[in-house]
């Protein structure tokens, strides 16, 4: 069964599931909701600072823009697909797959797909809706590119670590560390921020500032994000097998 017959079985049921769900049917719009948020509330609350305080928000507008989009837009898709699957592992659809025509490999390659294609895709709706900074296609694609492998990443790791949706959501506010670190790393001393590099979520965001900064030669980062992520991506899917096969 080759990868489009799978989008074509499963994909409705996904849509049909996510639908019926009271909390994942509002998941699947936060991204949007927050690019309104920022669009509407930090230009007013710039003049405000700036009028009162004179501190000037835009210089930290990446920062803003990193931990939205770069950060919490994978991570909302990576948390539905793992919700999904944890419902499937609550009604035991993952067993009844074994014995279909489906094998677990194709199942496996859908779920960590649908996430990297709607990040992918909803990046280039969330820049230009937020509206805080030129629209840069190259710095948009690339950051997308290194954001990406986020998603499939914490879907995996909600599948294979978590026994239910109520430990689902709590694991999906336990990492919320991981997308701050990030931010505390913009603020470390030349050098130091370095050693946030252990954080998976630090390069996609790094290559985005890097962008924003004007610097060319971020290939380098980009292959850092990428492989980092799908490294950690294949040791949660080996131990989601091994969840699967227990």
């Amino acid at each position: 069964m080759n990868l489009n017959t799978v989008f074509r079985s499963l994909g409705p049921i996904d849509i049909r599931n996510v639908r019926r769900d009271s909390l994942t049917s509002w998941m699947i719009f936060l991204p949007i909701m927050l690019a309104l948020v920022l669009r509407w509330g930090v230009p007013p609350l710039t003049a405000r600072l700036m009028e009162q305080y004179n501190f000037d928000l835009v210089q930290y507008y990446p920062v803003l823009l990193a931990y939205f989009f770069i950060g919490m837009c994978p991570m909302v898709f990576g948390a539905l697909i793992g919700f999904l699957l944890l419902d499937e592992k609550d009604d035991r659809t993952l067993t009844a797959l074994q014995v279909t025509p489906l094998p677990i490999s194709g199942y496996v390659l859908y779920r960590v797909t649908v996430p990297i294609f709607l990040t992918l895709g909803l990046m280039f709706v969330l820049f230009p809706l937020a509206d805080l900074t030129p629209f840069d296609l190259r710095t948009v694609l690339l950051s997308a590119i290194a954001a990406a492998p986020m998603a499939p990443m914490l879907a995996l790791l909600f599948g294979s670590v978590a026994q239910n949706k109520v430990q689902g959501f709590a694991l999906m506010k336990l990492t919320g560390f991981i997308f701050i670190a990030p931010v505390v790393a913009y603020f470390a001393p030349r050098g130091w921020e370095l050693l946030f590099g252990i954080v998976p979520t630090y390069w996609p965001m790094k290559v985005y500032w890097l962008l924003y900064a004007g610097e060319t030669n971020v290939w380098l980062y980009v292959v850092i994000a990428v492989v980092y992520q799908l490294l950690v991506a294949a040791f949660f899917a080996r131990r989601f097998y091994k969840v699967l096969h227990q």
